[in-house]
């Protein structure tokens, strides 16, 4: 900004010379057009034969045979008939001759530069930031118009063979009325248009986009006289007398006045000599200026975040459970002598409540993380959860950056104890019989269906794993440590995130690949597949390691059950087989790589608790990522 206002400046004081320009640039640069009633081509756009410097290479249009203004908007796109052209407000619309956009949507992107995609004012399908995924549904029936889970898009469709519908990311498989249908193509951007009285949408043919000259700042300085310099592959700003960027850079005069000797050394010394000094001297001030302020600035940090909490706990005092000084924490952990655990975010110890004795489980809460958002997480997700299968928050502690978090006590620990061991003993899996097992997969599904469902708000855990799932006295699961966590209303679909949450090995493909779909409950069910598929493996013979070591065993286990063949598990009873095969039908359901294709927690239960027979063979979720089918689900 401080470079632009000296050049405005002296635009100024040039008015003749840039009128002068200015006829400089109409004479070389005529207006034209392709026929009568097409669009006027001028500045950024050029004809394809005028001047190169008449406008930019990426607005360079041609006439067609029949006198079409045609324009390519990628170096994939192919060349789009332009219907109008508005300099004033800078849009330009284009459609596709053959009457199915959407077929030519499919080679390239309508939001790259110069070059945006934008929504016409009164259209009511708000359609610019939904990434659809297009279905392709081997059916005989047609679908529908107006429905508000699917777009049909008859061109790319083959009546009486297969249909090609457009669904947003998280609209379930089980919504549509065919039963097999296959992810074709993910974040697909499709204009839409109002139809049946503005109630419904479907594909429009004519898309709307707009140009942008801010990545060409010589355009900014002098939009009437600005110009293309091929040579140089940039804009500039054309004058006889001035021109920014200047293309041939000052010279160095060829025999400058020469100086006695003596004199310029010693002038010389003293430049250097001034020169060091000077550095050290605002060296030494840019240091101390640099530790104050982020002295102060950890100072001021740490005040707000104080300030976050006692905010957030006073507007939700009817939520959070009782609330603790730091004083009463060391006694109730008698000095924190006894430690359970250590996670990520802080360290466990044994406790007792200094009323009843009750023995409880105190997370502290690591001082590096000091910004209160996993501890305002916490309590403001389980304080208000009250379920069987989610761990209870009992109190709670927050001084300036000493948190902690006081839960009921859980003997057992974890369920990853019992998955990792290798002790043959009471603490391994092998100990628990299919139907215990069966029984906790169950209680955990039913307490992710509960913070998905049951709440006024859903509650995203984000990070489920064995790790966090704790099992009491009778080994009934609970699920804890929602630091992670995220609060979104039922109705949104779409969640946003800065960055990737989770434990590698449990986090769903989209959370860390957009090209995958778009982050939602969905990314729960995924963790929660991988979790029994952990418990599983925990059961597998030794000999189905050593025979199969280089095969994945998720995969291995898809292999067996779509073949036929019986699992090479640890069985017991007559029907430890059956719950062993259904365990594993519903995981491989969990982890399919797009989120459509996934069940909700809802009808996962469904399935851990209904008829052995109704379950259906899930698709291949090892298969090229690039294509995935899917068939129906027991309904969400």
């Amino acid at each position: 900004m401080y470079i632009l206002l000296p050049l405005c400046f002296l635009l100024v004081l040039v008015p003749n010379t840039k009128a002068a320009a200015n006829d400089h640039v109409h004479q070389d640069c005529p207006i034209s057009r392709c026929s009568d009633d097409g669009p006027l081509i001028r500045f950024p756009f050029r004809l394809n034969g005028d001047p190169l410097h008449c406008g930019n290479p990426e607005f360079e249009v041609s006439c067609s045979r029949s006198n079409l203004t045609m324009i390519r908007l990628s170096s994939s796109s192919g060349l789009f008939p332009i219907q109008t052209i508005d300099y004033e407000n800078r849009y330009f619309d284009v459609y596709d001759g053959d009457g199915c956009l959407a077929r030519r949507l499919l080679n390239f992107t309508i939001f790259s530069a110069p070059f945006y995609a934008v929504p016409y004012d009164n259209n009511t399908c708000n359609w610019l930031h939904t990434e659809f995924t297009l279905l392709n549904c081997s059916t005989t029936q047609n679908f529908s118009i107006g429905s508000s889970n699917y777009i049909p898009i008859r061109c790319l469709s083959v009546p009486g063979h297969h249909q090609v519908v457009a669904v947003e990311p998280s609209t379930s498989i089980v919504d549509l009325p065919v039963s097999t249908c296959s992810a074709w193509k993910t974040q697909f951007h499709l204009p839409l248009r109002s139809v049946n009285g503005r109630n419904s949408c479907a594909p429009d043919n004519v898309l709307l986009l707009e140009w942008d000259l801010t990545h060409f700042p010589a355009c900014q300085i002098c939009p009437d006289t600005c110009e293309w310099d091929y040579r140089r592959n940039q804009m500039w700003c054309y004058y006889p007398e001035f021109v920014y960027p200047n293309p041939d850079p000052p010279q160095k005069p060829k025999d400058p006045p020469q100086k006695p000797k003596g004199h310029a050394s010693t002038l010389g010394t003293i430049i250097i000599g001034v020169s060091i000094a000077s550095f050290v001297l605002i060296s030494a001030i840019v240091v101390v200026a640099i530790l104050y302020y982020v002295n102060k600035s950890t100072r001021i940090e740490e005040k707000e975040n104080q300030m976050k909490i006692e905010k957030f706990l006073d507007d939700h005092k009817s939520h959070v459970p009782t609330r603790y000084s730091y004083a009463d924490i060391k006694k109730m952990t008698n000095g924190f002598r006894k430690k359970l655990g250590e996670g990520g975010f802080g360290s466990v110890f044994s406790g007792k409540l200094p009323i009843n004795g009750v023995p409880v489980a105190i997370k502290v809460l690591k001082d590096s993380k000091g910004n209160g958002d996993d501890f305002v997480n916490e309590v403001g997700t389980i304080g208000r959860i009250h379920h069987v299968n989610v761990v209870r928050l009992l109190g709670f502690s927050a001084e300036g950056g000493k948190r902690a978090l006081i839960y009921e006590h859980m003997p057992n620990r974890s369920l990853e104890k019992f998955i990792t061991s290798k002790d043959q003993s009471s603490d391994n899996t092998a100990s628990f019989d299919w139907m215990k097992l069966h029984n906790i997969i169950t209680g955990i599904a039913k307490g992710i269906e509960y913070l998905h469902q049951g709440c006024d708000q859903r509650i995203l855990h984000f990070d489920i794993k064995p790790h966090n799932i704790l099992l009491d006295h009778d080994f009934n699961p609970k699920i804890s440590d929602f630091g992670l966590a995220k609060l979104c209303s039922k109705e949104d679909t779409v969640i946003s995130m800065t960055a990737a949450r989770g434990t590698i090995g449990y986090i769903a493909p989209e959370v860390f690949n957009g090209n995958f779909g778009t982050i939602s409950y969905k990314s729960d069910v995924y963790s929660f597949g991988m979790l029994v598929l952990e418990v599983i493996g925990a059961k597998k013979e030794s000999s189905l390691t050593s025979s199969n070591s280089e095969v994945y065993f998720p995969e291995l286990i898809y292999k067996c059950l779509s073949q036929g063949e019986e699992l090479d598990l640890e069985l017991g009873d007559d029907g430890d087989a059956q719950i062993a095969k259904r365990l594993a039908i519903v995981a491989l359901w969990c982890i399919q790589w797009y989120p459509v294709n996934r069940p909700s927690m809802k009808a996962v239960v469904r399935m851990l608790e209904g008829a052995f027979e109704s379950l259906i063979m899930p698709p291949n979720p090892f298969a090229s990522s690039s294509h995935s089918e899917a068939t129906t689900t027991p309904s969400s």
